[in-house]
């Protein structure tokens, strides 16, 4: 066989491994993409269900959330026809979707204004804690877990592991009080009044990040001591390798996968746990509109936080998926 032809027959099975791995990778994107469309329509089925479910007559807890104690039955009438009640629930499903799709979420029991619009108007407050909190959760978590596995069994890696348990046993108020009494007040840092600016968000946030890192931290650790006792480490270091350059250059990238994992799994519980937190600091978003939505029973608040929530964890972790089938081919062929 003539060089050129050896050289070209190497090009073609290498032109088919590049086309086997783009096919796979195409498949396992579309099977996640699949999967995180149904896991988002779900989500609708359930958050609709909120307000048909609920205990009580629908029309009766409207009338009541806008102020009226003692509706007549002309009242509830009206009021179910004006909210389409009186509709077949899957007439009253399609309805509500359709609307959802066109971003409308339907009028707030209380103020009668349009709820997309109460949200919009609260959202950049909260979208700017949670996104610093975030990057305070990544970072911390990834600095305890590199100090903690470097310095494994020696008094770094004890108090960062006391941390973790503390941190995972205590709920995220608990920190947020005790910063709100010693830095708030008994320092003077910060403000007890918050206003939506990226200052005013700095502790608040912290404190999120500080309570989440914690089970980060836990996870990474574990991560890069398992990955620092497999077989390419020890390569590594028979051939010369220090061991934080094996910690940097190798367990790090193999570990980072689950890392990446449990932040996009946590991003609804962020979105979650934000009421509480913004409560404690007065913090204008949208934690504290959800408490004065319980507080009123009103639903279509309710049922928005909650979409917004839910489709804010399919999304994050679509794109983790994504992120992580791109990275490991190991992944595309399981999915695809």
């Amino acid at each position: 066989m003539e060089p050129h032809q050896v050289g070209h027959g190497a090009e073609q099975v290498i032109g088919r491994f590049i086309l086997l791995g783009r096919g796979s990778l195409l498949a396992a994107a579309f099977s996640r993409i699949a999967q995180a469309l149904v896991t988002a329509f779900a989500a609708t089925v359930i958050v609709w269900a909120l307000l048909p479910l609920a205990p009580g007559d629908t029309a009766t807890r409207v009338l009541l959330a806008r102020g009226v104690d003692h509706p007549t039955a002309a009242e509830i009438a009206s009021t179910r026809e004006e909210l389409g009640l009186n509709n077949p629930l899957h007439i009253q499903f399609v309805d509500w979707f359709s609307d959802v799709l066109q971003g409308d979420l339907g009028q707030s029991f209380t103020s009668r204004a349009p709820v997309t619009q109460e949200i919009l108007e609260r959202l950049p407050a909260t979208l700017l804690l949670l996104g610093l909190a975030l990057v305070f959760s990544a970072g911390l978590s990834l600095l305890f877990a590199l100090i903690s596995a470097d310095n494994r069994d020696r008094w770094p890696d004890r108090l960062i592991q006391l941390y973790t348990q503390v941190g995972a046993a205590l709920p995220t108020f608990v920190f947020a009080l005790l910063a709100l009494t010693f830095v708030v007040v008994g320092f003077q840092m910060g403000q007890v009044l918050a206003n939506a600016t990226w200052q005013a968000a700095l502790i608040p946030a912290f404190i999120i990040g500080l309570d989440r890192a914690a089970s980060w931290t836990q996870l990474l650790r574990a991560g890069l001591l398992e990955a620092m006792a497999s077989g390419y480490a020890n390569v590594a270091r028979a051939r010369g390798a220090s061991e934080r350059r094996i910690l940097i250059r190798h367990a790090l990238p193999n570990a980072f996968l689950p890392f990446l994992t449990a932040i996009g799994i946590s991003v609804g519980a962020l979105i979650g746990g934000a009421p509480l937190i913004e409560a404690i600091f007065t913090w204008p978003g949208l934690g504290a509109f959800l408490l004065e939505a319980l507080s009123a029973r009103n639903y279509p608040v309710i049922q928005a936080y909650v979409l917004i929530a839910a489709l804010s964890y399919v999304t994050a972790s679509l794109l983790i998926d994504l992120i992580a089938i791109l990275i490991d081919p190991r992944l595309r062929r399981q999915a695809s």
